[in-house]
């Protein structure tokens, strides 16, 4: 049975930091494309970051990049998205996800995580 458990969500102020972690069982990075989505108040999930099947290659969304950066432990099954200089912008609920065919497109995912919500105050 493939799961996906997400920690690290929270309250932080604007330019502070974050991180993120997924813990993955019942598969391996060499499943599919491995990532985090986000999805805000009234918008739709979108793409932040993600790891390609062989993990050779990491994607980022434009918004994100040079402030957010995805990591993995591949002992523990653990992806991690470290984020930085957080802004308002950045509130949303975020997501783990695995086995993706197209590491940018959400309906491309098999699994996901239950989400965890950050919060970037101003």
């Amino acid at each position: 049975q493939v799961q996906l458990e997400e920690s690290g969500g929270g309250l932080v102020q604007a330019g502070g930091s974050l991180r993120l972690s997924c813990a993955a069982s019942g598969l391996t990075f060499r499943s599919g494309a491995m990532g985090w989505f986000r999805q805000a108040p009234g918008k739709e999930r979108e793409f932040v970051a993600a790891f390609s099947w062989n993990g050779v290659s990491t994607y980022y969304a434009d918004s994100v990049k040079g402030r957010f950066t995805i990591s993995r432990d591949n002992a523990k099954n653990t992806m991690y998205l470290q984020m930085n200089s957080l802004k308002p912008e950045d509130t949303a609920v975020y997501y783990c996800a695995a086995g993706g065919r197209i590491v940018y497109r959400r309906d491309e995912y098999n699994y996901w995580g239950q989400g965890t919500q950050v919060t970037v105050s101003s």
